[in-house]
């Protein structure tokens, strides 16, 4: 009898975690309407894909810190320019959709994907660094700016005031992969080093990744506030945006820490025009909207800064 009530509590400690784990998946967002769901969290869930991959009017890749905007943003976008309905989203990783650009295609699983973008938009270095050595661009327009923060375990335990304490023993935490996130090399490690000279970064970004003690993101920013609240890590460094959005819209099992200004940096995101567009006048819309009253409203709603 014993063994059965202990196997039924385990049963039942696995279920309420595993709906738990549901409960937290992404995507965060409310699915489109007109077909089939068919999305399964953990399985076939594909939260950095959005809207209608045939026959797009309008193709958008747009860096991954910017997944929060997007419903808003593109319902927007449409109630100004309802001609287009049909867009095609992309929130990865900046790196990643340059090689995805560059080899022609996405692979998911079993689906390749081929979309052509009129739009790319990501940091300001970035984009400069392309238009120099690619001349992708026909057109580029600063349009909002960000910061960092630390985003921690619900109420903060850890009591995680800044960059020096994520280098403490035994502290699990999750860090941006800065093999193809721009944010952890250009704006995050130069922060640390700031804060507390190469030993800070080296113990940060060598040690604890030797260790296992820090786990580096495979994907992108969604990896972090996920990995919190599964339990995996305790705290992690994020854009103040992402801190923001799940903190205290959608107040989800985490807590935000500001950094003070010595202890940060802000990035400026720009978007531009490709010149192989397929959809020239929508991504030239789409542009001249991102710097609309309109288009900026949505960033501010999110923690985005005006791009100054």
């Amino acid at each position: 009898m014993k063994n059965l009530l202990q196997t039924a509590v385990l049963v039942a400690t696995l279920w309420t975690a595993a709906a738990a784990a549901g409960g937290i998946q992404p995507p965060w967002n409310p699915p489109p309407e007109g077909g089939k769901n068919f999305t399964v969290p953990g399985i076939d869930n594909v939260p950095d894909l959005y809207g209608d991959v045939v026959d797009p009017q309008l193709v958008v890749f747009l860096a991954g810190n910017q997944y929060m905007v997007v419903d808003d943003l593109l319902r927007e976008f449409r109630a100004v320019h309802p001609q287009y309905q049909r867009i095609f989203v992309e929130t990865l990783p900046p790196g990643i959709l340059i090689e995805q650009i560059e080899q022609g295609a996405l692979i998911v699983g079993n689906m390749r994907l081929s979309p052509q973008p009129d739009v790319y938009a990501t940091g300001r270095g970035r984009m400069e660094a392309l238009q120099r050595d690619k001349q992708w661009f026909s057109q580029t327009a600063d349009y909002a700016r960000n910061r960092l923060a630390i985003m921690t375990s619900l109420g903060n335990p850890q009591q995680i005031a800044g960059w020096s304490d994520l280098a403490r023993a035994g502290l699990t935490i999750c860090m941006p992969n800065p093999q193809w996130e721009g944010v952890a090399a250009n704006v995050i490690i130069p922060a640390i080093r700031t804060t507390g000279g190469e030993e800070l970064v080296r113990d940060i970004y060598t040690e604890k990744v030797r260790d296992g003690s820090a786990v580096l993101t495979q994907i992108h920013h969604r990896q972090t506030p996920l990995w919190i609240m599964q339990g995996k890590c305790v705290a992690g460094a994020v854009w103040y945006t992402e801190a923001y959005y799940h903190a205290k819209v959608m107040k989800h099992a985490v807590s935000m820490v500001e950094l003070p200004d010595a202890q940060n940096r802000v990035a400026i995101y720009t978007a531009g025009v490709m010149k192989t567009a397929p959809h020239r006048k929508a991504a030239e819309d789409f542009l001249r909207f991102l710097q609309s009253a309109e288009g900026q409203a949505v960033y501010r709603k999110y923690g985005f800064l005006p791009p100054g």
